[in-house]
């Protein structure tokens, strides 16, 4: 079992934000089989990154010009007025565009049932801490990280998270604090 501690250390959270999440990360973590010290090492240095350490469960809105772009971004079925703020960057990974909150969804639904919400139209709950660890679990194993995690594909991982190495040095500083907070 993964103390507070551990998990303050994995992905750089102050210890009252590892304990308030580490039920919820947990519990995400062993229903996708991220169960391994390589697996959650990788997992955790990831979401740590992607929150500032468990800080930020809602994307900050300036809006960016990237933020802009967001707003007619078909790749994220983002497709009507508003879309690009109300399906910003969500949870521990920072779920982004009103076809990833659909899919975290109907993939969530389909392996716990009805008590999931509809996060199409109520985006806000995947910044709640359940939904936050859960769709980042989620979309772990449904772009198949623990494969990558396996393999130490550090870089791979980053690259299917973020579409790119954005913020890759402390990606990299996290997953050796986490591989030292797990061993």
């Amino acid at each position: 079992m993964m103390t507070p501690q551990e998990l303050a250390q994995a992905t750089g959270a102050r210890i009252d934000r590892a304990e308030e999440n580490l039920p919820w990360i947990a519990a995400a973590m062993d229903s996708y089989d991220i169960n391994t010290p390589g697996r959650q090492a990788a997992f955790l240095a990831q979401i740590g990154h992607e929150s500032g350490g468990l800080h930020w469960i809602c994307e900050i809105w300036g809006p960016t010009e990237t933020q802009r772009r967001y707003e007619t971004r078909q790749d994220l079925g983002n497709n009507e007025p508003g879309d690009g703020y109300r399906f910003r960057g969500r949870g521990w990974l920072q779920i982004t565009g009103r076809d990833n909150y659909r899919a975290a969804r109907d993939r969530l639904r389909l392996k716990f049932g009805a008590d999931v919400p509809d996060f199409e139209l109520a985006p806000e709950l995947i910044a709640t801490a359940r939904w936050a660890a859960m769709t980042a679990a989620d979309f772990w194993s449904a772009h198949d990280l623990n494969e990558l995690a396996d393999a130490g594909s550090f870089e791979q991982i980053t690259r299917k998270i973020n579409g790119g190495l954005n913020g890759y040095p402390d990606r990299l500083a996290l997953w050796d604090k986490a591989k030292e907070a797990l061993a």
